[in-house]
């Protein structure tokens, strides 16, 4: 069976998901065709149902529960790895709620975290996570919202923090903060979807096997990054959840289902337990 499978260039990803689309495991009939994307490119795909298996934001997931499911194995939860809020050093802001925020995305976990900690900040504009940094810098918005490796940069190029978004989540809900996950289509029947779910388990235990050694495949989709941020990308983001989200894993994601309903004024299209494979 061969099945399209869409994640992010990021190191997490990418250290991830190596040894299965490089076939250093024994992938056991099934082919992957690997698309690479920034992760709302991904989250829009999968509102329209374009990929077998992606990465998403889990409000992406939570906006197509009609076409996907959750595996067990890929996802990015943790305590300590939440988006952060931020602003050029020295600029006085007053009330968070007025200023004009970039966010990386409107489907991204980043986006909800922050209408969850600031419900009436409205003045929010989507932007290439990668970007953000540059553009609050530049004063062409007051705040910014930044993911993935700008949280190991971010004072480098004089910002500085407003607020830790996921620090609010897990003081105020007392879980871990889910930021993203690997679904599949609903349509691959339930024992090809498992065996999918035990191949990228697989591939994440070969990796750990050789860590903290970096591939080249992890290395050619990071060129901007140095081996030092690499790892500081996948020791944050990559963990025992996404071995296996277990019963606190799932928690929080069900939690975080609720918040999002909530925050958007939504009824459940799916009950909690059809969430998950």
């Amino acid at each position: 069976m061969k099945l399209s499978i869409g994640f992010s260039p990021c190191p997490n990803d990418t250290f991830i998901f190596d040894a299965l689309i490089n076939k250093k495991i024994d992938t056991e009939g099934f082919e992957f065709e690997p698309i690479l994307e920034d992760v709302e490119t991904l989250n829009q795909w999968a509102l329209e149902g374009k990929l077998d298996v992606t990465k998403l934001s889990f409000p992406a997931f939570f906006r197509s529960t009609d076409k996907y499911v959750l595996l067990n194995a890929g996802s990015a939860l943790g305590k300590g790895v939440g988006p952060l809020l931020v602003k050029p050093v020295g600029r006085e802001i007053s009330n968070v709620e007025e200023q004009s925020i970039l966010i990386p995305g409107i489907n991204t976990t980043a986006n909800l975290l922050l209408s969850f900690a600031y419900p009436d900040a409205k003045n929010k504009r989507p932007m290439l996570f990668s970007e953000i940094e540059d553009l609050v810098i530049s004063e062409l918005a007051d705040l910014g919202v930044i993911i993935h490796e700008n949280r190991f940069t971010y004072q480098q190029k004089g910002l500085e923090k407003v607020a830790d978004l996921g620090e609010i989540w897990e003081r105020k809900m007392n879980v871990p903060i889910p930021l993203g996950g690997i679904a599949i289509k609903r349509t691959i029947d339930r024992p090809a979807s498992l065996l999918v779910d035990q191949l990228i388990r697989k591939s994440l235990e070969y990796a750990f096997e050789n860590y903290p050694f970096i591939t080249e495949y992890v290395k050619c989709h990071s060129q901007t990054m140095s081996e030092e941020v690499m790892r500081k990308h996948i020791d944050l983001y990559v963990n025992d959840y996404s071995l296996n989200l277990g019963e606190e894993g799932k928690k929080a994601i069900t939690i975080l289902f609720n918040t999002f309903l909530s925050v958007n004024n939504m009824a459940a299209n799916k009950n909690d337990e059809e969430l998950f494979l």
